[in-house]
């Protein structure tokens, strides 16, 4: 028995899901289109990136060769290794819909088997009779935005409104998901939280995946700018994780960034809260160091998605991902005889594709650490093989759903 860790670049699909057109997402491929740009310089960027995409340390992994399995097309610009030095696939989606809460519990063990509540991408995102019980179980004068829309460009929109009259900035997306933006100091930390935790309480019965309290900083005269004090309000998985099984065994859960969130605060044993991916990679290195045998240390890098995919920043997803494949070799200097890494993605979120929202796609499955055998695992028919797998590599009972590769 040793230790695992299980990495999730938030949004790194690899395009081919097998029902990605029930989805409008028929052809969708994050990497595989950010490939292609950088091959035509159209992911350049003066000071941040330029030329193909860069990624050795994940191709000689079987990155290309996963993508490969996925869609059926290399990526441009990434040449495979004649033999992969990791344990390489892709998995394929089974849970319904393509948010984040429904991806990393497929991985933990739980594919979601019934249908989230969404609000219309027309019109007012929350009715009239919705909105009376926001405005009286939160005690405010109203709300400001009501719609579908990108958080930056919505705090950009009415920053000053909400200061000048009190009312929280309330918006969605093609997620099951009500998001509410507030000022840290002109409307307060902790009462957008409070805020949050009633709004959630009031969603509940319409099976709303999760309410997010996004605070920003900022005036009208300089810009507004979300902070790293996000906070995610899930409702808990449909049945016992990953995490539950080992915590319920007496191994330490370290979740890094928003996996406590994800997962409703259930099978954590501890938090390590970081904002940006180079801050949560450094906090993923801390708690490598502190993991004991048997323990799991569950990240999630979240700036793929939300910086660059949901904005569709081309260049800077390739820049994102190429400073991930940088830093991997310290990770690859942290580990210890019979630890296994895993890497791999919750959903797609294709930076070149039409409007802000997630694309339904497969994902790859990376492996490696000292005496993990190079080879390749195929497609996987469920993300939850995964959980199964890293279940069986710490010695622990099978997980309700998934089949080890191991």
């Amino acid at each position: 028995m040793a230790r695992a860790f299980l990495f999730v670049l938030d949004s790194f699909g690899i395009g081919g899901a097998p029902d990605a057109g029930q989805y409008g997402d028929a052809g969708a491929d994050t990497l595989g289109h950010i490939a292609e740009y950088a091959m035509t310089g159209l992911a350049d960027r003066k000071g941040l990136r330029e030329g193909p995409l860069n990624l050795p340390h994940l191709v000689s992994l079987g990155l290309s060769d996963a993508a490969f399995m996925a869609s059926g097309a290399w990526p441009a610009g990434l040449n495979p290794p004649a033999r992969p030095r990791g344990l390489h696939g892709a998995a394929s989606e089974t849970s319904l819909g393509k948010d984040t809460p429904s991806g990393h519990w497929e991985i933990a063990g739980q594919p979601v088997q019934f249908e989230w509540g969404y609000f219309p991408a027309e019109g007012p995102a929350f009715d009239e009779a919705l909105v009376g019980k926001f405005m009286e179980a939160g005690r405010i004068p109203g709300i400001l935005g009501n719609r579908h829309a990108s958080g930056t460009e919505i705090i950009r929109d009415f920053g000053a409104e909400h200061i000048a009259t009190g009312k929280p900035i309330f918006y969605t997306s093609s997620d099951s998901v009500v998001q509410i933006a507030a000022h840290e100091e002109a409307f307060g930390l902790e009462r957008l939280y409070t805020l949050c935790r009633k709004v959630r309480d009031i969603v509940d019965p319409l099976n709303i995946g999760r309410v997010i309290a996004r605070p920003f900083l900022g005036t009208e005269e300089k810009g507004f700018t979300r902070t790293g004090n996000r906070k995610d309000y899930s409702v808990p998985p449909p049945g016992p994780t990953l995490l539950d099984v080992a915590s319920e065994a007496g191994r330490e859960v370290i979740a890094v960034g928003k996996i406590d969130d994800i997962f409703a605060h259930q099978g954590v044993t501890k938090i390590r809260k970081a904002s940006g991916n180079e801050a949560l990679f450094a906090a993923t290195l801390d708690a490598m160091d502190e993991a004991k045998d048997g323990d799991l240390v569950f990240t999630n890098f979240v700036d793929f998605d939300m910086l660059y995919g949901h904005r569709r920043d081309v260049p800077g997803y390739a820049a994102a991902l190429e400073h991930f494949d940088r830093r991997l070799p310290a990770v690859a200097k942290k580990l210890k005889p019979g630890d296994l890494v895993l890497m791999t993605a919750d959903h797609g979120c294709d930076p070149t594709w039409r409007g802000t929202d997630h694309t339904r796609e497969r994902v790859p499955i990376l492996g490696f650490g000292p005496g993990v055998q190079a080879r390749s695992i195929g497609v996987r028919g469920s993300y939850a093989d995964i959980g199964a797998s890293v279940a069986r590599h710490l010695k622990l009972p099978a997980t309700a759903h998934g089949e080890s590769f191991l």
